[in-house]
């Protein structure tokens, strides 16, 4: 796909992807997330996002809601480990109307003192309700054990502890150290000249102090495994298995992707699911991920199912994992398994606001974005010897921690 990148003199990025749609899409990424907060202030990233969209300098919340809203556009955010994400979609000439409106959030929120009240019961209400779903909050605690002892392991969320005791000092620090220009992205996918982007893009971000990158991420180390079941007031039981993976930098992270996709991932026709819920009925949702970071990663395997064939699935899914290890793939399985992945990141480019983003973020990881005929080029090159060292590594029994949760009584 064609693009184009426009570097300002702080260091902020404009990616430009043109596009012959009416409907456009956009997003400011920056490289700051849950990762970079001390424990005692865990939540923080999350809570500056919520609080983005309260008051700035010249808006109160409704008017930077209905900015947008207005107009018809859908405006939202995210936080994740290593990244905060604002992001839009809207008809082709509000671009300068979505570009300021993420200037002014992003930049010159104000962070009332009411309003940090408010948003803190919001989120302590937010983390309660996470953790009454157990699907959910067996991912949290499962990370925490793999990552024990590092920030990658806690809560994007926060505790009602350290979200309770937030302040605004803590906000501006917070900024000051993580916001740092060069690691900042605005991108926009739309049908609009180089030219324009660019204009627009100065017009309200040329002038935003530089503050430039300093490496400041520790890496995890890896930790021993362990095995924990828990005891919850739940009606099913639900249960992880993974380990620390391959960074985004690895040369196995393809590869592992790969096996991801084969084993757990996107689909009915995964290895897992065939085996575990299509044959054996024996749990509804059976799912593998594999998420790489900057400097580290994790694979997980996840399933729920009734407490009395908990032993039953993971006899089977150590079964496969074994089976897999003994009977490597051949060319022409790892072809049919490479033709799979490659139609779903074809298929997913349809997705328009994802792929902006997605682009977006490799900017900043990789300082570059490879076009789909690279990628595809990747996943093709990994080779039936690769596939074997990643399984024998990934799914050694020896390096898998295990967590969970049964059902009281």
């Amino acid at each position: 796909m064609e693009y184009n990148v426009h570097s300002l003199s702080n260091g902020i990025r404009l990616l430009h992807v043109p596009s012959a749609s009416a409907i456009s899409h956009a997003c400011i990424i920056i490289n700051s997330g849950s990762r970079d907060e001390s424990e005692a202030q865990s939540g923080l990233a999350h809570f500056i996002e919520h609080l983005i969209f309260k008051r700035t300098e010249k808006r109160n919340t409704n008017q930077i809601l209905n900015r947008l809203e207005s107009v018809g556009a859908d405006l939202n955010a995210y936080t994740t480990k290593e990244y905060t994400c604002i992001h839009a979609s809207f008809l082709n000439p509000y671009l300068d109307r979505t570009l300021e409106l993420f200037n002014d959030i992003v930049f010159h929120s104000t962070f009332p003192e009411d309003e940090m009240d408010k948003e803190k019961s919001v989120i302590l209400d937010e983390i309660s309700s996470y953790l009454d779903q157990p699907e959910e909050a067996i991912y949290d605690d499962f990370e925490d054990l793999v990552f024990a002892g590092h920030s990658l392991g806690r809560n994007i969320l926060g505790t009602e502890e350290s979200v309770s005791k937030i302040t605004k000092k803590d906000i501006h620090k917070f900024i000051k150290d993580n916001y740092h220009t060069d690691k900042i992205v605005i991108a926009v996918l739309g049908n609009y000249s180089l030219n324009k982007v660019v204009k627009i893009g100065a017009k309200h971000y040329a002038e935003i102090p530089e503050n430039l990158y300093r490496p400041n991420r520790n890496a995890p180390v890896k930790n021993a495994t362990v095995v924990q079941t828990f005891q919850k007031p739940i009606q099913q039981a639900h249960a992880m298995l993974g380990t620390q993976a391959y960074s985004l930098h690895h040369p196995y992270k393809t590869g592992l992707l790969l096996l991801n996709n084969l084993l757990g991932g996107t689909g009915m026709s995964s290895i897992l699911n065939l085996e575990i819920r299509e044959k054996h009925g024996i749990a509804y949702t059976i799912e593998t991920g594999y998420s790489p970071l900057s400097d580290t990663g994790i694979f997980t395997l996840y399933f729920g199912t009734d407490k009395e064939k908990v032993n039953k699935a993971w006899s089977l899914i150590h079964k496969e994992f074994k089976k897999i290890k003994e009977h490597p793939l051949s060319e022409v399985q790892l072809q049919k398994a490479k033709n799979k992945f490659i139609g779903q990141i074809a298929l997913g480019e349809e997705n328009r606001i994802g792929l902006i983003i997605s682009m977006a973020k490799s900017l900043i990881d990789y300082d570059k974005i490879d076009d789909l005929e690279t990628v595809f080029k990747k996943i093709q090159a990994v080779s039936t010897e690769e596939m074997r060292n990643i399984v024998n590594e990934i799914l050694d029994e020896s390096n898998l921690t295990k967590l969970t949760f049964y059902p009281l009584g």
